[in-house]
């Protein structure tokens, strides 16, 4: 099966802005070109389909497995099979070597299938950093399978859920079954972040080699800090060694004690015992000292104040290996949500005050942070449709993340390039991962209608929880279509683009 998609703006960031179309055989982008190239690809594809080995061209990528031999034999040792692992690019149109024979059914019209995206825009797979997917232990929150359809509905081909389950992803067994369960199911990625500490209880280190090789991906105790410091030095030292990314959970358990929401007039209003600035800046600021002293790489989650966002700038004028995260709630939201005692809004680290929220978007504009993510925390109503002191923290963000970030772009506030950067490209570089939209990687795709109206409907969250405050908000710009190795993982099904065979 060969795919086509045709008329869609591409965007790779520093690499492609152009009118191209981006051809895939077998879960493997084989070219990206001008659509006048493309339809002479597919006319040599075709016209060739019937000639016998040793004078056909090596279509797309086609493997022995995939070729039926014809009468004449071929010697195989003139077959070179594309081999994705090799550092370079396979591109079909230099690639001169001879293919076993195959079949003159082999590609027929119907085989190769046309998606044309006219007014949409192609990127490179979203991907979320940070995310709690609740499975093992519970379940009735949220599944891996919940989340990973929820994740590909909000344009997400790779996710990496928190260690944070019960038990928690505190060693290599854990790691395992996460990854294995992501697998068996298909669909958006899944790179698990493993616990700092055995329990994430901030004493013992985990074993992160047997995790590492495992699956995961990074290490932090996330929804609880590293609140010893002597713990987090040596868990930096352990991580740099082994190149994993140590993501903090910045929090001061002291100052943030029995607090609800954002310590200002509005938790003063209401009677709320609030969270000041402080409690998430102070271990900011240690921990950016840490990785300074250790070399590690560090990355600070769901940055959401004016005194962190300074911390980290002035951390990365000194050159020390400090990344970021925010999430659309902190860009979007400030602590009068919670002015009707809406559970919804509840998060930690809390809404903050405007000033706070204008700091997260100029942090965002001058690459100070440099992802957003959107700390996807799914709850039932066992626990959010209670007193307000009383309720979880942690709002679903999967499956609004895009078209609440996208309002950054309309507003001028980023480039659209710079918004793909902080979705795609950077939390990628994270990781380890090449996702450039070049011959030879992966087709994992998210196709976006800039110009899509749409109201959040919890009521149509494939999440099993719909615990969010923008319930309602009228947006611009929405997924079209999330594509994972090829395949189609999501697509609105609502009208728009049309998928056809080639005629």
């Amino acid at each position: 099966m060969l795919i086509r998609l045709k008329g869609a703006r591409v965007i790779d960031p520093g690499k492609i802005d152009g009118f191209k179309d981006i051809i895939i055989s077998n879960g493997v982008i084989d070219a990206v070109v001008e659509p006048s190239e493309a339809d002479q690809m597919l006319l040599d594809i075709l016209s060739k389909a019937e000639e016998p080995c040793g004078i056909a061209e090596q279509p797309f990528g086609i493997t022995d497995q995939a070729c039926t031999p014809i009468e004449k034999p071929c010697d195989s040792s003139n077959h070179k099979q594309h081999d994705t692992s090799t550092a370079e690019p396979y591109d079909m149109r230099t690639d001169q070597s001879k293919p076993c024979g195959y079949n003159k059914k082999a590609f027929t019209k119907e085989d190769i299938t046309e998606i044309d995206l006219t007014g949409m825009v192609v990127v490179p797979g979203l991907i979320d950093l940070h995310v709690h997917l609740r499975e093992p232990g519970y379940e009735y929150k949220e599944t891996i399978e919940t989340g990973l359809k929820a994740a590909a509905k909000g344009g997400f081909v790779a996710v990496c859920p928190m260690p944070n389950s019960s038990p928690v992803n505190d060693n290599s067994s854990i790691t395992a079954f996460m990854v294995s369960r992501a697998k068996e199911l298909g669909g958006s990625q899944l790179y698990p972040v493993g616990s700092i500490t055995r329990g994430s209880k901030g004493e013992a280190l985990c074993e992160y080699g047997d995790m590492q090789k495992a699956g995961m991906v990074a290490i932090s105790d996330d929804g609880r800090p590293v609140e010893n410091a002597r713990v987090m030095r040596r868990a930096m030292e352990y991580a740099k060694g082994m190149g994993l990314p140590v993501i903090s959970h910045c929090e001061d358990i002291d100052l943030a004690r029995d607090g609800s929401m954002n310590e200002g007039v509005v938790a003063t209003k209401l009677g709320i015992k609030g969270i000041p600035n402080v409690a998430e800046s102070t271990i900011v600021m240690r921990d950016i000292a840490l990785a300074e002293l250790t070399g590690a790489t560090l990355h600070i989650a769901h940055v959401s104040c004016e005194e962190s966002v300074d911390a980290i700038r002035h951390g990365k004028k000194r050159g020390i290996r400090v990344t970021a995260e925010t999430a659309p709630h902190y860009f979007t939201l400030t602590d009068e949500a919670v002015a009707r005692y809406d559970t919804n809004a509840k998060m930690n680290p809390p809404l903050r005050s405007e000033r706070d929220r204008q700091a997260i978007i100029e942090g965002l504009a001058d690459g100070t942070i440099d992802v957003i993510a959107t700390d996807h925390a799914p709850h039932s109503l066992l626990e959010k449709d209670i007193e307000f002191d009383r309720a979880a923290f942690g709002i679903v963000g999967l499956e609004t993340s895009l078209g609440l970030s996208l309002k950054l772009v309309h507003d001028e506030t980023l480039s659209l390039e710079q918004l793909i950067e902080k979705m795609s490209k950077n939390p990628a570089t994270l990781l380890g991962i090449d996702n450039d939209l070049k011959p030879g990687n992966r087709a994992d795709i998210t196709v976006i209608d800039m110009d899509a109206f749409w109201s959040v409907n919890p009521r149509t969250f494939f999440s099993k929880s719909k615990n969010t405050p923008f319930a309602g908000f009228n947006l611009r710009g929405e997924v079209y279509m999330t594509m994972i190795e090829g395949k189609i993982a999501y697509q609105r099904q609502d009208g728009g683009s049309e998928i056809e065979e080639i005629s």
